[in-house]
């Protein structure tokens, strides 16, 4: 099928929301669809929605806006958690790689069993061409002084070019007792802190490209770690692994270990009371889950 559909001008696509339902005024209404486009206001308005496409009664513009707004913070508070976690298995797994294998123990498959050695290639060469782009500095420096005998620079610099993707490929290439020593230093097992990280990195990606979060149903969905030895995660079954209340759980959890003195998880509280009109449900909040074990 032939997709035909005409783009429209701000003023037709204000028309058409009003026309379905929604509460604005016009002038302000187009001025928000300068702001946000669109489809992307739409996707807001869906819980809204009825099956004939017009907008249950009452659904006004302040109303989605007010929700926009709730989702834009929240990957704000959530990505702020994510980049420090990032960075401390970053440096923990450079780390305790480099004193096993050098700083250019990486360049070398055999090093990275854990992967196939296509695999690898493609992390090695996707990784050579985002050090190629590089303007930092560092990377300069290293390629006008040190290039004529070394492929790519020691691993200290390059995971500071990685994405979270990559560090997370590296994770999983290095042999189990340095994915044990790094998932030690947070108290726990390899397995589980590998799956928490392809779910945070999902997470992260969201939140990079401005996604909506608040009431997304998570592909990949996180493990929790044993009944019989982190039994406060197994408390009540309302916790869910597929919504970003579990997201919430785990940051909470890594960045208390990482950064015990920080505020994070009193900010997130403070942005769900502040829009109390947002749906716990979508979120997988259930009552009294500020004073799940986790959390407290």
């Amino acid at each position: 099928m032939q997709y035909n559909k005409p783009p429209l001008t701000y003023e037709q696509q204000t028309d058409l929301l009003i026309n379905r339902g929604l509460i604005a005024d016009r002038n302000k209404l187009i001025l928000r669809l300068k702001e946000v486009n669109y489809y992307r206001l739409t996707g807001y308005l869906y819980p809204f929605r009825q099956a004939d496409n017009t907008f249950i009664t009452g659904t006004s513009l302040e109303k989605v806006w007010r929700l926009y707004t709730f989702d834009r913070q929240l990957r704000i508070i959530i990505i702020d958690a994510i980049e420090r976690i990032e960075v401390s298995v970053r440096t923990k797994l450079v780390y305790k790689f480099i004193h096993k294998y050098g700083p250019f123990g990486y360049c070398d498959d055999k090093n990275l069993c854990g992967l196939s050695p296509e695999k690898f290639q493609r992390w090695k060469n996707d990784l050579k061409t985002d050090i190629s782009r590089s303007h930092e500095k560092f990377i300069k420096h290293f390629e006008n002084t040190y290039s004529d005998c070394h492929e790519l620079p020691p691993l200290w610099m390059s995971a500071e070019i990685m994405s979270f993707g990559k560090i997370l490929t590296l994770f999983k290439g290095v042999d189990q007792s340095l994915r044990q020593g790094v998932a030690k230093e947070y108290d726990l097992p390899d397995v589980l802190l590998e799956s928490w990280l392809m779910t945070l990195n999902i997470i992260r990606n969201i939140c990079a490209h401005h996604g909506r979060l608040w009431n997304k149903e998570l592909r990949i969905k996180p493990k929790f770690p044993p009944k019989n030895k982190n039994p406060e995660w197994h408390v009540d079954p309302r916790l869910a692994n597929n919504h970003i209340c579990v997201i919430m759980m785990i940051l909470r959890c890594m960045v208390r270990k990482i950064a015990p003195q920080s505020k994070w998880h009193e900010r997130v509280q403070l942005l769900i009371n502040k829009y109390p009109e947002v749906s716990r449900t979508s979120i997988g909040l259930f009552e009294g889950w500020e004073n799940h074990p986790i959390w407290k």
